[in-house]
């Protein structure tokens, strides 16, 4: 059976989503930035901080090409995971991948009081929010094999992925 791949801008519900998959189609889930963490025995934050972005996508990459191997799994990937044509291509050998979509907005309301995220400890937020949505939502797009309205409520976002998922429509 292939995978579920979620991907999408930081707030868009993939954690959330990627739960509610699991657990209505019995399938395992794997956050990458979780297991990341389990990894390398650090917070994504520390990670950040001590090795450096660089390091972590590369790490990020390296868990990309370990998961395409696997199968029947849900797999949630971090925010900037399929921002690298390489990462996309090693997920992509294993399963199906599902853009979540959201606005600017909602992704501020869903973040304002976050403070995990290293890219957004920032006093100028919105602003870091809308470049990097400028810059990723085409390469999310592009990495896509179909796209979801994410602002609407969670069962209705699973319900559309389970259809498309088992069905093979984009209805």
């Amino acid at each position: 059976m292939a995978n579920i791949i979620l991907c999408g801008f930081m707030g868009s519900g993939k954690s959330t989503i990627g739960k509610l998959l699991s657990k209505t189609l019995e399938m395992p889930l794997i956050d990458t930035d979780e297991y990341i963490e389990k990894k390398l025995n650090m917070s994504i934050p520390q990670v950040f901080a001590e090795k450096g972005e660089s390091f972590f996508r590369q790490t990020e990459h390296d868990v990309c090409k370990e998961l395409s191997t696997l199968s029947g799994y849900i797999i949630s990937t971090g925010g900037g995971t399929l921002l690298k044509a390489e990462n996309v291509s090693a997920v992509r050998q294993g399963g199906t991948i599902f853009f979540l979509n959201v606005t600017e907005a909602a992704v501020l309301y869903r973040l304002r009081n976050d403070t995990n995220r290293p890219l957004l400890q920032r006093e100028d937020k919105q602003e870091v929010v809308h470049n990097l949505m400028t810059e990723r939502m085409p390469l999310y797009k592009r990495a896509a094999d179909f796209i979801i309205d994410a602002e609407q409520p969670p069962k209705k976002v699973c319900e559309q992925i389970i259809s498309i998922f088992c069905g093979g429509t984009n209805d």
